[in-house]
């Protein structure tokens, strides 16, 4: 998921003061990563080299709250709002939002994290459903995506949920060879900019448990030519759990590095299996802070890639997919370790 000018030690203390208190989460101490993530812009002060967004949901919610004379939980929420959280645009035309934060991102020397989610048949008709009407409609949005990132330091996570919804047979396999295709050319889009990082979805492994199935699919999907593999987007499975997963997974793609979600997991998944255990559960925490010190060789990143706060889809109680919905974003900043 870019990076540095103040030495490395000063960076290891920010970096160690920005993880303290994160409990059985904290990353353990170690190398900040291979080669190719590093050296390429100056790390800010905060020891995160990535882009906190001062106009984020998170960001008014508490300004909001201390308007109101809600102090305790404007200074909850700062867990949320002064921590660097992906951006997914919507829309059509997604280069005004693209453009804010790419320019926001180089002010402060760090780097932009992109979700692009509007491949046709996008999650299979349900919560979340939408995405581009056709395959050229898709390739002019991926294209005007691309553009919109110039030469600035981004990285962009491609398509959560495409590669495992096929997969498990919930995208119907008429549309199989056209997804592939797609994807394959969305990285090549985005790897023609200099600077940008591609990190293609992988799911989770409660989601598609044996990583020999996501293999093929996943090289026919182009991840040879992405920097990695993203895992647990939107989900709550623990970091332990989705590294040893992931180690699987790049063995069987030749060394493959990896990105993991950590936005919701500070205290793992939902207890008992229970129906739609991925969707607005109760009782979820923030996990470790975004940061590019993994301590794992193959963990490029831990990323908030779901945004916190945001709604899963209109179950226990939401509101629509993607929606911000304060209360739960409130629940989840209390809980947090750190």
């Amino acid at each position: 998921m870019s990076r540095r000018t103040v030495t490395a030690v000063a960076l290891a203390l920010v970096s160690a003061l920005l993880l303290t208190g994160c409990g059985e989460d904290e990353p353990p101490e170690g190398p900040v990563g291979p080669p190719s993530t590093r050296g390429e812009t100056v790390a800010p002060a905060s020891g995160s080299p990535f882009w906190v967004d001062p106009e984020s949901d998170a960001a008014r919610q508490v300004r909001q709250y201390e308007a109101q004379g809600r102090t305790e939980d404007a200074r909850i929420l700062k867990r949320i709002a002064d921590r660097p959280v992906a951006d997914w645009p919507a829309g059509d035309d997604p280069v005004p939002e693209i453009s804010r934060a790419v320019r926001g991102a180089a002010a402060e020397n760090r780097t932009a994290v992109f979700v692009a989610y509007n491949i046709p048949h996008r999650d299979c008709g349900m919560y979340s459903a939408g995405g581009s009407h056709d395959a050229q409609a898709y390739r002019t949005w991926i294209d005007s995506f691309a553009s919109a990132l110039g030469d600035s330091s981004a990285i962009v996570v491609l398509e959560p949920d495409a590669v495992p919804h096929i997969v498990d047979g919930c995208t119907p396999a008429q549309y199989h060879d056209e997804r592939y295709r797609l994807l394959a050319e969305a990285i090549d889009r985005f790897k023609r900019q200099p600077r940008t990082r591609v990190y293609l979805d992988a799911g989770n492994p409660a989601w598609i448990d044996d990583p020999r199935k996501l293999a093929e699919p996943m090289r026919r999907a182009g991840v040879a030519r992405a920097d990695g593999f993203a895992l647990n987007v939107s989900n709550f499975e623990t970091n332990d759990t989705v590294r040893a997963f992931g180690a699987r997974l790049s063995e069987l793609l030749g060394g493959t590095h990896f990105a993991v979600d950590t936005s919701r997991n500070g205290d793992g998944p939902l207890p008992g299996g229970r129906a739609e255990a991925w969707c607005n559960p109760p009782g979820r925490a923030l996990g470790v802070p975004p940061t590019d010190r993994t301590g794992d060789e193959l963990v490029d990143a831990y990323l908030w890639i779901k945004r916190p706060g945001d709604s899963d889809g209109q179950c226990r109680g939401g509101p629509a997919a993607g929606t911000w919905w304060p209360d739960y974003a409130l629940g989840l900043a209390r809980r947090a370790k750190g």
